[in-house]
């Protein structure tokens, strides 16, 4: 590897090796700051200096400004200098730093060019829409320079509203120049996402592949993710003469550093958290550990329990904290309360050693040994257990595998945003094409067999890049802010490496095949049939999920040949299910009826206001048996490991 080249002096040698955490501001070196108000007696020559020409000489100095501005412009001047040589030799270092790395295997991984072309082909023959899609572009464009003239002419012309965060600072409406800038690139936006979206006889996917990258293009291209159009970061530059910039490329370098040469934002401030210490912090112990997972048993937060135990599994793509963040949104504490004994899988971060294993890994010495440990630890022969995201799909599996052995252990099983059927599977669709597979099998590969966890986190904050990537660069680098102190995004950098083997199943044969939903999902060496799954089922969705959408999670608890509960919930994919009641937020849908479609179940369902989790729990209770004393992890047939959270889920990858 090449040997980057000495940081210069203005730069901060505080900085760690690339780590999570960011360097800390302080360690910043500081931007060049204005002179005090006062400042020293002037000399003569100073003093001759300022003083304005004579009249009549027709002299125009342009110089002649007041000592205080002028020092202002200075430090400004300085300060901008500063900021450009910190994202210069931050550039040089990460070119430096990736030189002996292959290049993409692929100049168009996601095959957008294919999509495009299929795209403008249809639309090209049909030329009296393009004609008219150019006609209106035209008229939206007239109505925009008429309203902005009007305005420029003293009239009172009613400005649009902001239609989302990207523009909520005052001066986007109140300054006309910007006014003109941001309506006309909604106006752009808007022209160029529902052109595409007016294409026909394309394949669906193809088209939706078109749609998906043409916002992030549009998306790209705001302008309030530039400085010079941008008003917020212009007024912060002036009013800190530009020391808002030079943090702002402090940042920019400190996340290049971080990344390895290859920009990664921070979205929270990592050095806040500490897995064990402010999150992941409800008492309890490891009562098992193997080369797949940890087994957690929480303390009892009641003096009797349920009978039957609960057993969590959450997704291995993510950490399973995300549902034990701290005390006052952890939904783990908050079942404890409830009277549960409450279990969680917490599956291991892989090394390349498991690069093979797969789902019949997953289900033989995740899922059966899993629930085999929780059955002897409460002394009970049932349990009931929770699926999260991909872990409900694998459970929902293994249940199938279950009903054709007989096999009755779980007496109760609960989906949180949970798909089986992938026939409308959302945006995540459009990563599950046979050239994109090809690029991750490269990207594993290289890897040692494993997915990189950046790999999966570049996805997911692709689907929602205004929220996840653009906010923070506009935060971050423009206004030169530290990102927040906030749990949930810090767990959701968090990202764990996955198996090689086992994603390429779960991409091939859920995303690509459907298998499982179609009954042609072989697993554990049976070819497994959800309609003989006859465990009672609660389904939960969330209205806003655009990785687990509402009607993919409809689609699949209607698979199931046994009792089954749908729920709806407000928001996404994590906030839908992290919902505290004590928050009072958001709201949720029942509705006993389980009818053909999604529209029908909404149309006969009721709204409650705030969390779903309340009508969740009783339809538990009634499913987990009577009271027993409260259990003691420490006192059970399994030997406490280590306390919880255990040592898995503080693996970095």
């Amino acid at each position: 590897m090449a040997t980057p080249p000495k940081k210069p002096a203005t730069r901060s040698t505080a900085r760690t090796a690339p780590s999570k955490a960011r360097p800390r501001a302080a360690a910043r070196p500081k931007a060049a700051k204005a002179a005090p108000e006062s400042p020293p007696e002037p000399t003569p020559a100073a003093e001759a200096a300022a003083a304005p020409p004579p009249p009549g000489s027709g002299a125009l100095d342009p110089f002649a400004i007041g000592a205080d501005q002028r020092r202002m412009l200075e430090t400004l001047s300085l300060n901008i200098a500063r900021a450009a040589m910190t994202a210069q030799s931050a550039l040089a270092e990460a070119a430096l730093s990736r030189a002996d790395r292959p290049a993409a295997l692929s100049p168009d991984p996601f095959n957008v060019a294919p999509a495009m072309t299929s795209v403008m082909t249809s639309l090209a023959s049909r030329p009296e829409r393009l004609f008219q899609a150019q006609a209106d572009l035209f008229g939206r464009y007239m109505t925009l320079w008429t309203d902005t003239a009007r305005r420029a002419a003293g009239e009172d012309v009613p400005v649009p509203a902001a239609p989302d965060k990207r523009f909520k600072d005052p001066a986007w409406a109140e300054n006309p120049l910007f006014d003109v800038m941001r309506q006309s690139y909604l106006v752009t936006a808007d022209w160029m996402n529902s052109l595409i979206s007016s294409a026909e006889d394309v394949d669906p996917r193809t088209k939706r592949r078109a749609e998906f990258f043409t916002r992030l293009l549009t998306d790209a291209f705001s302008p309030a993710n530039f400085l010079a159009s941008n008003p917020a970061a212009l007024k912060a530059l002036a009013e800190t003469s530009g020391e808002s910039l030079v943090r702002g490329m402090q940042n920019f370098a400190a996340d290049l550093e971080r990344g390895r040469g290859k920009l990664a934002i921070s979205q929270a401030d990592y050095g806040k958290f500490r897995v064990g210490e402010n999150v992941a912090t409800s008492p309890g112990q490891v009562v098992w550990r193997d080369e797949l997972f940890e087994l957690i048993q929480y303390d009892a937060a009641t003096d009797r329990q349920r009978a039957i135990p609960l057993l969590i599994f959450p997704p291995w793509i993510n950490k399973f904290y995300i549902l034990d963040l701290q005390p006052a949104n952890s939904m783990i504490r908050w079942l404890s309360e409830q009277g549960f004994t409450v279990f969680v899988c917490s599956w291991v971060n892989p090394e390349a050693d498991k690069a093979g294993f797969g789902f019949d890994d997953y289900l033989e010495k995740g899922v059966y040994r899993a629930t085999s440990k929780v059955m002897e630890q409460c002394g009970t022969d049932r349990l009931n257990t929770v699926g999260y995201c991909i872990g409900g799909t694998l459970m929902g599996a293994a249940l199938a595998h279950m009903a054709e052995k007989g096999d009755a252990r779980v007496g109760a099983c609960t989906f949180f945003a949970a798909q089986h059927d992938f026939e409308e599977a959302g945006d995540l669709l459009l990563f599950t094409d046979e050239h994109w597979l090809a690029e991750i099998e490269g990207m594993m590969d290289e890897a040692g067999g494993v997915l990189p966890g950046s790999a999966m986190a570049d996805t997911f904050n692709a689907l929602r890049a205004n929220d996840l990537i653009w906010s923070f660069f506009v935060s971050n680098y423009l206004m030169g802010k530290d990102p927040p102190s906030f749990d949930l995004l810090f767990w959701n950098a968090d990202q764990t490496r996955m198996p090689k083997a086992l994603h390429m199943a779960y991409l091939r044969q859920m995303y690509g095949r459907n298998a499982l939903a179609k009954g042609e999902f072989e697993i554990g060496g049976v070819r497994v049939d959800l309609s003989k799954v006859r465990t009672p089922i609660y389904a939960q969705a969330s209205r806003e999920d655009h990785i687990a959408p509402m009607n993919s999670v409809y689609r699949s608890v209607k698979l199931f040949g046994g009792p089954a509960t749908y729920t709806l919930a407000g928001s996404g994919h994590i906030a839908g299910v992290v919902n505290h009641p004590a928050a009072g937020k958001y709201q949720h849908w029942t509705n006993d009826a389980l009818p053909d479609t999604l529209a029908e179940w909404q149309a006969g369902a009721e709204q409650h206001p705030g969390s779903w989790w309340p009508h969740w729990a009783a339809w538990l209770h009634e499913r987990s048996g009577g009271w027993v004393e409260a259990r003691d992890p420490k006192k059970g047939p399994l030997e406490p490991v280590e306390p919880a959270p255990g040592a898995y889920v503080k693996v970095k990858s």
